[in-house]
């Protein structure tokens, strides 16, 4: 007699199917949960590598620029925009730099691209000159305060900011009570309660040079014409300032003095040399785009790096 199985009930058969379906879907979020991990692990690393190596590269991009300012230095000459450092550096790919000879094969290498430029500081109106040391929180108004007024006439900035950044400032340095706190950098002005639009208007014209190392001199062969207006308060004597200097940069000022003795030196406090530099670098590597700014103070024997700042980091 043939032996045929016997049949389970149809809500056996159905529980059983739907036991198999249950584990099937288990196994497949099981498994689709370790890819995930694996790809995220794989995503962080990469992440990782990319932004090691992108320090690694901006920040021998910074020593170059150390190098530079040394080797330029050591000429003696005033400190002028005819100069090698500055040029900016256009985006190169970082192969270029890489490649010792035509023989050498850097196509392995990850697709980098660098750019970047060093900016004289004392080119700009060092905000910290408002005051005429490092201890007092009393504002030089007679002939600081005029300065950082006519800087901002010239700009079309509101009238009301130069009075709010002294008021900020002196406050911050008194130690007020609910006294904003003191800004280290010209983006940080917004804690005096200055709108962003003026911040951003004053920021390549002003600096926040460390207070030890304040007051500091204006560059007359790097100055922009809006802060010759406002250090110097003769409209003449600085366009004059402007051109002759693109023809051959002043070696000293006694050429100024000859040319405008009624101009008082010492009380514009100018000068034809420079010792802060503002260094930019920004690299792009694959997808991912870095942006680093460094204040660098040129002294012998080598530069030293005051500052160093992440400006911007995306994809």
């Amino acid at each position: 007699m043939a032996f045929s199985p016997r049949r389970l009930p149809a809500h056996q058969r159905g529980a059983a199917l739907l036991t198999a379906m249950i584990i099937v879907t288990l196994i497949a979020t099981l498994a689709v949960s370790m890819v995930w991990q694996q790809w995220r692990a794989v995503q962080v690393e990469a992440a990782e590598r990319a932004r090691t190596q992108a320090e690694w590269i901006l920040s021998g991009a910074l020593d170059w620029a150390k190098l530079i300012l040394r080797e330029d230095m050591k000429t003696g000459k005033a400190t002028a925009l005819t100069e090698p450092w500055a040029v900016p550096l256009a985006e190169a790919r970082l192969s270029t730099f890489l490649a010792a000879d035509k023989d050498n094969n850097t196509d392995d290498g990850p697709e980098a691209f660098l750019s970047g430029s060093i900016t004289d500081v004392q080119g700009r109106y060092n905000l910290n000159n408002l005051f005429d040391d490092t201890v007092t929180s009393t504002p030089n108004t007679k002939d600081e305060v005029p300065k950082l007024e006519r800087l901002c006439a010239a700009l079309g900035v509101d009238s009301s900011v130069p009075g709010r950044i002294v008021k900020g400032m002196s406050e911050a340095r008194a130690g007020a009570a609910n006294a904003p706190l003191e800004p280290l950098r010209v983006s940080q002005l917004t804690w005096l309660g200055i709108d962003p639009a003026s911040v951003a208007a004053l920021e390549p014209y002003v600096a926040l040079l460390p207070k030890a190392l304040s007051p500091t001199l204006v560059n007359i062969n790097t100055a922009p014409r809006e802060v010759l207006l406002a250090v110097l308060n003769d409209p003449g004597t600085a366009e004059w300032i402007l051109q002759v200097r693109q023809r051959t940069p002043f070696a000293d000022l006694s050429k100024v003095k000859a040319q405008a003795p009624a101009l008082d030196i010492a009380k514009a406090k100018v000068d034809v040399k420079s010792s802060f530099f503002e260094v930019r670098g920004r690299l792009r590597l694959a997808d991912r785009i870095l942006e680093e700014r460094s204040l660098v103070r040129r002294v012998a024997p080598i530069p030293v790096v005051l500052e160093r700042e992440r400006v911007s980091s995306r994809e």
